[in-house]
């Protein structure tokens, strides 16, 4: 599939505004994060701003951006359409929590409660987006029990390293999410890792044997092409990534998005509650920035079956 630009910062951003607003909802209501003016003012800025850029982002791979409200209407069989209306449900509770923490300087009570809705409302969006992926049969690698799992977990894990670098620098229970991010971290590079395992080493979702039913007569190959030159339907569908290259950028995104912000998480978790906001800086940004190449591989490396029309197995 052709890595979209604009589909790629809207997952990773919005997944990682979702989580860093899971985060804030839950240690706000249990009390694990100082209800200060300037915690909130940076971290809900930091998440609602990921939430928007990403939400307006998507909106541009759409034809008509201007009719993107519409899709909102079909919540009773698209996961497209859930996801709108969870994000945007979503933004009531958690202008409310917001209000509460920045306003009045509490997070607790029935702000918490507030707190915690938004939590929940960033579950299922987030939930939601993975299942508008998951939900197509037509891609193998999308359609894929992991799918969901790894855009939860993603979420979760670059959530945690910005809750991470706003409790170095405002007060809060640092310890706590800087050991979440490196457990989630882990666990992000073992899911990762077993769906790769899984997807190089599955069958094709389709093949011109099984698509025309002559398999049993042998090998069928395409005798003409049915156009001329390449169309929208190649363009978007038929893009592929060399194997070499995956195989590199998979170990970039270890490398840049786990293995260099643990490194700098633990750095961090020496100094005990007085870490050093530097070196927590630097591991969300690279664990950003693998998020990225991790979310371009996942578009890069799908197939769809209707390339088999076209003389290429959905491998």
């Amino acid at each position: 599939m052709h890595p979209a630009a604009s589909v790629i910062f809207f997952t990773t951003a919005s997944g990682a505004g979702y989580g860093l607003l899971f985060l804030m909802g839950l240690a706000g209501a249990a009390g694990l994060v100082p209800a200060s003016l300037a915690f909130g003012l940076v971290g809900f800025t930091v998440a609602l701003g990921l939430i928007t850029a990403g939400l307006l982002a998507s909106t541009f791979h759409l034809g008509h951006p201007e009719r993107a409200w519409r899709a909102l209407s079909q919540w009773r069989s698209s996961w497209l359409s859930r996801e709108g209306v969870a994000a945007v449900a979503t933004y009531l509770p958690a202008g409310l929590f917001a209000l509460g923490w920045v306003a009045f300087g509490t997070a607790g009570g029935v702000w918490g409660l507030f707190g915690l809705l938004a939590s929940l409302g960033a579950v299922a969006t987030v939930l939601c987006t993975g299942m508008i992926y998951a939900s197509l049969p037509t891609i193998r690698q999308w359609r894929h029990p992991l799918t969901v799992p790894g855009y939860l977990a993603i979420g979760l894990y670059t959530g945690a390293l910005w809750m991470a670098l706003l409790t170095a620098a405002f007060g809060g229970a640092v310890q706590v999410f800087l050991w979440l991010a490196v457990v989630a971290g882990i666990g992000v590079a073992a899911l990762k890792f077993a769906y790769w395992q899984s997807i190089d080493g599955g069958a094709p979702a389709a093949t011109a044997e099984s698509a025309t039913g002559l398999g049993r007569l042998g090998r069928v190959r395409l005798l003409e092409a049915p156009t001329t030159s390449q169309n929208f339907v190649m363009r978007e569908m038929g893009y592929r990534v060399a194997r070499k290259h995956a195989t590199r950028l998979r170990a970039i995104a270890g490398a840049v998005g786990v293995a260099l912000p643990v490194v700098l998480l633990l750095i961090g978790a020496v100094a005990g509650e007085d870490a050093d906001v530097v070196p927590l800086f630097l591991a969300a940004l690279a664990g950003s920035a693998g998020a990225v190449v991790e979310r371009w591989l996942f578009f890069a490396e799908a197939t769809h079956v209707v390339t088999t029309y076209y003389g290429a197995e959905a491998a």
